[in-house]
């Protein structure tokens, strides 16, 4: 068992912690924004919260994390009252934001200087992924604190893997996105074409579904694309900002993302459509409209 603290409380952070303390069994002290989220935590859970990052942080072994960008992340790490400023020397900060790879090489520097650890770890498999505890986790930072968190990390993660040194974690996960913004606009196309052309979808979908066509996004938001069902999880205000995270780092190293900046424009039609909210498969509404 260990002393675990844990940042952030929103659709992924609440139910990771909850993993942590029953399924891990670690003492969990949780922190959010919003006190009544973190109490209500508690009173589901047990455990503890804590009324700033830096008191959950204070003494625990493992500190997790889970906002919503750059700025929020360093505001709970390096912000007044935040984490960096209680944690213990040689504890692990284990960061499941998704984030830019700067920002985490950043607190990667911090952190040695202050005598611990920090591990980028953002993570794959949406909502239904962290209530079900079977995340996908990918890290960037040193070995020897990886190796240490690995096991806790699996108390919410069905696969974890280190990826190389601090910041692979975020450029993983910006691949990630690359190939989940092309799937869902090819998926949006092909769904729309087959509508246009008096096709039974749902039959077509399983058929080509045990193809070279097959993918998660087919098997899972394929019948509720074409129901123009969009209530399953991710929203496309977050997509949007994990894309602009991706062309941002595209810029800086020189890779050529044509689909992906074209996705994104199409998302942002999809927000002024009113669909900040929907999940990610909304990108047929726009064609459908």
């Amino acid at each position: 068992m260990a002393e675990i603290a844990f940042l952030g409380l929103g659709v992924m952070g609440y139910p990771m912690a909850g993993h942590l303390k029953n399924k891990g069994g670690h003492a969990v002290t949780v922190y959010n924004r919003s006190t009544a989220k973190a109490e209500a935590w508690v009173k589901q859970h047990g455990g503890a919260f804590a009324k700033t990052p830096k008191e959950a942080a204070s003494g625990k072994d493992f500190v997790f994390c889970c906002v919503g960008n750059d700025d929020d992340l360093r505001a709970v790490t390096i912000g007044p009252d935040g984490a960096f400023h209680g944690m213990k020397r040689g504890a692990i900060f284990v960061d499941n934001t998704t984030a830019s790879a700067e920002v985490a090489r950043e607190l990667h520097a911090e952190a040695k200087k202050r005598g611990f650890e920090f591990v980028d770890a953002p993570v794959s498999g949406g909502q239904a992924g962290a209530e079900n505890g079977v995340l996908t986790v990918m890290c960037g930072g040193d070995a020897e604190p990886y190796a240490k968190a690995e096991p806790v990390i699996m108390g919410f993660a069905r696969a974890c893997r280190l990826l190389g040194p601090s910041g692979s974690g975020q450029l993983t996960k910006m691949m990630n996105q690359i190939c989940i913004a092309g799937l869902v606009q090819g998926l949006a196309e092909a769904i729309h074409f087959g509508k246009r052309s008096g096709l039974d979808i749902e039959a077509v979908l399983d058929v080509i579904s045990k193809g070279a066509a097959g993918s998660w996004q087919m098997e899972n938001r394929g019948k509720t694309m074409n129901a123009g069902k969009f209530d399953f999880g991710f929203a496309v205000d977050w997509m949007r900002k994990d894309l602009g995270i991706v062309l941002e780092e595209g810029r800086r190293n020189g890779a050529n993302l044509p689909v992906t900046a074209l996705v994104d424009q199409f998302y942002s039609e999809v927000q002024k459509m009113g669909g900040k909210r929907w999940d990610t498969s909304s990108l047929i509404a726009r064609l459908d409209r």
